[in-house]
């Protein structure tokens, strides 16, 4: 009798964690439709609540604070590109691949304005994302940035800063100024070229 009486509370137990576990990921679903109509600064987890029909105290049995759910997207937006980058195309020609992942990570920042400013710009006074959220954003960084420019022999610190700024600046000038255009990201594989052509290379 014991033993079924645990086994019950066990299975109401796991029941309760993944209905919990839904609608946490609905509140998220519903944050970057927020961020997607008000920008991510203008996040309000009244009308975030309301999109999912709770009360906004309610909110705080899923997410501690207002930064809790910053961070959960922190979280998300970097392990989408990861996956985005995982799934890219990648050409044999090692110069021909760096050249596609800045492209890559350029198309990722211009497809969500909202998501850009959270990973990329310090768009949220007094944010800072957690030790383990921010795990993901090195591990994308790697995957991104650091692995296909070694493959090519430049690990100077500098050409890959550079080619980050590059790629992060190209982003924002198109979404601050040719929104749904092509004016900037046009230009990518030009200044990978400029980048790559001038970077001091590792001797094999």
């Amino acid at each position: 009798m014991a033993f079924g009486n645990a086994k019950t509370v066990r299975t109401t137990s796991e029941r309760v964690a993944r209905r919990q576990e839904r609608t946490r990921t609905e509140i998220l679903d519903a944050a970057w439709q927020v961020a997607a109509d008000h920008g991510i600064a203008g996040l309000s987890l009244r009308e975030v609540a309301a999109r999912v029909g709770l009360r906004t105290p309610s909110l705080y049995s899923y997410f501690a604070s207002k930064h809790d759910l910053y961070d959960a997207m922190f979280a998300a937006g970097n392990r989408a590109l990861i996956s985005h980058f995982e799934a890219l195309d990648q050409p044999a020609d090692t110069h021909e691949r760096a050249r596609a992942y800045l492209r890559g990570f350029v198309d990722f920042c211009v497809a969500d304005p909202a998501r850009y400013q959270l990973l990329f710009q310090r768009a949220i006074p007094g944010f800072e994302p957690s030790p383990e959220s921010y795990a993901l954003a090195e591990q994308a960084y790697e995957l991104a940035v650091r692995a296909p420019l070694a493959e090519i022999g430049v690990t100077d610190q500098a050409a890959v800063d550079l080619a980050t700024a590059v790629g992060a600046g190209l982003a924002a000038q198109q979404l601050a100024n040719d929104p749904g255009g092509d004016r900037w990201t046009r230009l990518v594989d030009r200044a990978a070229d400029l980048i790559l052509d001038h970077a001091p290379r590792r001797t094999p």
